[in-house]
């Protein structure tokens, strides 16, 4: 999953840096969150796989799920990596495509539909505590997903624990706000106006992950071996401010909510000042290239 950064990311746009960190209450709000955010995710299927389409290249080259296999998706939003995967592993083989919201999960499924994927199960699940046993699967995949959960560590131990001996793991995380403009200029927007709280050392978000050393350690203290983290460059492309304002709205619940209970002429100016902000990355047609960056790795059980 990809949301747009700062505090206003992910699916609740609750200020919880303002009162620290409670994992429960979190998590109770990441789940309420992502199952209202579903609907804008599916309206913006085509526009997140074009952001995401080098990334999920890189993982399944590095997972390389091989005919026969059974892999997991976890945190699998559209689905779009599972079901890539289920084409690589054929009738052999299976793929679970999962997430922790219901609506997430329909989503996938209706796209699995649409595509005539036979081989695939869409399962609720959460990615700290999976409904799997020991060692039943050789891939594990996980696109934006690890850094928006509570207890990232915990989530690789259970990773780790479904992986069959020699199992791999491919997952990306969000490198540094710093890198990401895409997602740094809209919250910066709303810090300006104090809509929302700075992210707060130690709370889960988009770029919660990103630090190369960190992913590594994570990797390494949960028993994986042969790890190894890279930095990919990526690039949100839209075709004009209006469908980069209506794209942010559905994919980011935070920045949704946070500029939708404003006034209308409030909002109004939060466009302009916002379409300012990428003068820089838009060309003369009015198309925007905004430039990204996630950190990928891959790791043997």
């Amino acid at each position: 999953m990809s949301p747009v950064g700062a505090n206003v990311s992910g699916a609740s746009g609750r200020k919880e840096a303002a009162v620290g960190f409670d994992a429960n209450e979190y998590r109770e709000a990441s789940l309420a969150g992502w199952e209202e955010a579903a609907a804008g995710w599916r309206r913006q299927r085509e526009a997140i796989d074009a952001l995401g389409m080098p990334v999920a290249r890189w993982m399944l080259d590095a997972a390389a799920p091989a005919a026969g296999e059974r892999v997991l998706e976890l945190a699998a939003g559209n689905g779009e990596i599972g079901l890539m995967a289920a084409r690589m592993v054929g009738e052999a083989g299976s793929v679970i495509v999962s997430d922790q919201a219901e609506a997430m999960v329909a989503a996938a499924r209706e796209r699995g539909a649409e595509l005539g994927v036979e081989n695939v199960e869409f399962r609720v699940l959460g990615g700290e505590w999976i409904d799997l046993p020991l060692a039943s699967v050789q891939v594990v995949l996980c696109r934006w997903g690890y850094m928006l959960m509570a207890d990232p560590a915990a989530a690789l131990a259970e990773t780790r624990r479904v992986l069959a001996p020699g199992g791999r793991l491919a997952l990306a995380v969000w490198d540094g706000i710093q890198e990401n403009p895409w997602a740094a200029l809209p919250g910066a927007v709303l810090l300006e106006r104090g809509l929302v709280e700075p992210p707060n050392p130690g709370v889960p978000g988009p770029f919660a992950l990103g630090d190369a050393e960190r992913v590594r350690g994570l990797l390494a203290g949960a028993g994986f071996a042969e790890i190894d983290v890279q930095a990919l460059e990526v690039t949100r492309r839209q075709g004009s401010f209006e469908e980069f304002w209506q794209s942010t709205l559905d994919i980011s619940r935070g920045f949704h909510d946070a500029v939708m209970s404003q006034r209308e002429s409030e909002i109004e100016e939060i466009r302009q000042a916002l379409a300012a902000r990428l003068e820089p990355f838009t060309s003369s047609d009015g198309g925007l290239e905004i430039p990204g960056r996630t950190l990928v790795a891959s790791a043997s059980a």
